[in-house]
């Protein structure tokens, strides 16, 4: 089941980054190149965007050790797989709800850092 995630997440990156040559490691999975910036990257400017709208909306009044930015968000990218995807936490109460396009967008985000950053492939 994981293995299936993992493909279609790599399918998603690829598609939505538009890189029609992908580079593929010895496991098949595409691997794609990060420079940093999220202005470069529509992936982690869409998320920069959920974060700013539905997250810091509340981490600006409860929690402003928390507050995302471009310079900070990458390094919480696993707190917010864990409070969003794993333990359901966030976003919390009834008034601000994800799409389930904005859902997409930081698991594509979470996922196209982690394999970066770790040096893995999806």
């Amino acid at each position: 089941m994981t293995t299936l995630v993992k493909l279609i997440v790599a399918i998603c990156l690829t598609t939505m980054t538009g890189q029609n040559d992908p580079q593929t490691s010895s496991d098949g999975y595409e691997s794609l190149a990060y420079t940093g910036l999220s202005k470069e990257h529509p992936i982690e400017e869409r998320a920069f965007t959920v974060l700013t709208n539905k997250c810091n909306v509340c981490h600006e009044n409860r929690n402003r050790r928390r507050v995302f930015t471009e310079d900070n968000m990458n390094g919480w990218s696993n707190d917010v797989y864990k409070q969003v995807f794993i333990k359901k936490r966030m976003p919390k109460g009834k008034k601000i709800k994800l799409t389930s396009e904005e859902y997409q967008d930081l698991l594509t985000w979470i996922s196209f850092i982690k394999n970066n950053e770790n040096g893995n492939q999806l």
